[in-house]
């Protein structure tokens, strides 16, 4: 992955402390992901499957085939592409759709390559037409097709590229074109981690960062965390700054609980905007169905945030249910709130 470098004098103070805290967040990141399937945490069967293929790739000493990763956000996609690379002894180039906007720019990703080396593509339904159209041949027969030449004078030309392996990671697999996602090999969905999955994350992250916490401060923000370990990264992070600020000791049960209910995060892992939405439902449209343009413009929210941020944990935690007319709050939406439907809400769930 290629970061270029602002050398604008003229940068201000505010973009400049902007600047520091991502370099911040991706080091904290880089310092804790895993590098092998032993250190990877979750997702059993699929390490199983991969752990397989990989041996196998080895043994044939071949590339191993395209993978697509899908699933919500946060559960490891980019992590478990380095440690793949990891395994495999080779070197990972990580890129993102949106990045890759013109033809010069996949194809000079392309054909800067080496044998066996993987290509991560991140958010890969968001490619425009025109950078499928030259994977498509990279994947299958490693070659690029360009055109060279203007009018009469037109030529087709067959670019050799070595032989690598594809990644792409999405949120949302069905916006993938079916030419593409046919051209993957592997294709998996992760799934949301169980609370002791969680706690095994929390545990070997508050190791790597020195932080002191005990069993019950562990379950406290695993069971808040959403079955995300990026958020249950995030919040053993503030729950540190409130035990050493507020007690000036270890993490326990109490501390970790204070810490989460004062982010508003409650004992499910909802935050405000999740319960925003769920009461608005239910106040404003009687529990649904309702649209989810019309919720977003209520929220004051993007689309996009909605589907991709809150939806995902809402839907896996049965508290919303999706209907060819929009959504609606389920009985465990209502019983989370302490709303007791009315008359006509509740015959419709009977």
């Amino acid at each position: 992955m290629i970061i270029n470098s602002d050398d604008d004098k003229n940068i201000n103070t505010s973009n400049q402390l902007d600047a520091k805290e991502i370099d911040f967040d991706k080091s904290f990141e880089s310092s804790i992901r895993p590098k092998t399937f032993d250190d990877y945490i979750g997702q059993s069967e699929l390490k199983e499957t991969l752990s397989i293929s990989i041996e196998s790739a080895k043994k044939r000493e071949q590339s191993i085939d395209h993978m697509l990763f899908y699933g919500p956000p946060g559960l490891g996609k980019t992590t478990l592409a380095g440690v793949i690379a990891n395994e495999m002894g080779v070197n990972i180039k990580i890129t993102s759709a949106p990045a890759l906007e013109r033809p010069r720019d996949i194809i000079g990703i392309l054909m800067s390559l080496k044998a066996g080396e993987i290509l991560f593509i991140d958010e890969i339904h968001r490619l425009n037409k025109v950078a499928e159209e030259i994977l498509y041949p990279a994947m299958e027969d490693f070659f690029i097709d360009m055109m060279t030449g203007k009018s009469q004078g037109t030529k087709n030309l067959r670019i050799p590229v070595p032989k690598f392996t594809l990644i792409g990671a999405t949120t949302k697999a069905g916006s993938l074109s079916g030419p593409l996602r046919d051209r993957f090999g592997i294709i998996h969905r992760l799934e949301f981690y169980t609370i002791q999955e969680l706690m095994q994350v929390l545990a070997r992250t508050a190791k790597i960062l020195d932080i002191k916490i005990d069993k019950d401060g562990l379950n406290a923000i695993a069971r808040r965390s959403r079955g995300t370990p990026r958020i249950a990264n995030r919040l053993i992070k503030r729950v540190r700054d409130y035990a050493l600020v507020r007690y000036d000791s270890d993490i326990n049960g109490t501390i970790a609980n204070e810490a989460l209910d004062l982010l508003k995060i409650d004992q499910v892992g909802l935050n405000s905007m999740d319960r925003n939405l769920l009461k608005l439902i239910i106040e404003k449209y009687d529990g649904g169905p309702v649209g989810i343009e019309t919720i977003a413009a209520a929220l004051c929210e993007d689309v996009k945030t909605i589907e991709d941020v809150c939806e995902p944990y809402l839907l896996q935690a049965g508290l919303i249910l999706r209907t060819p007319r929009g959504r609606k709050v389920s009985p465990e939406g209502y019983r989370l709130l302490n709303i007791v439907p009315n008359t006509m809400q509740a015959s419709l769930f009977d």
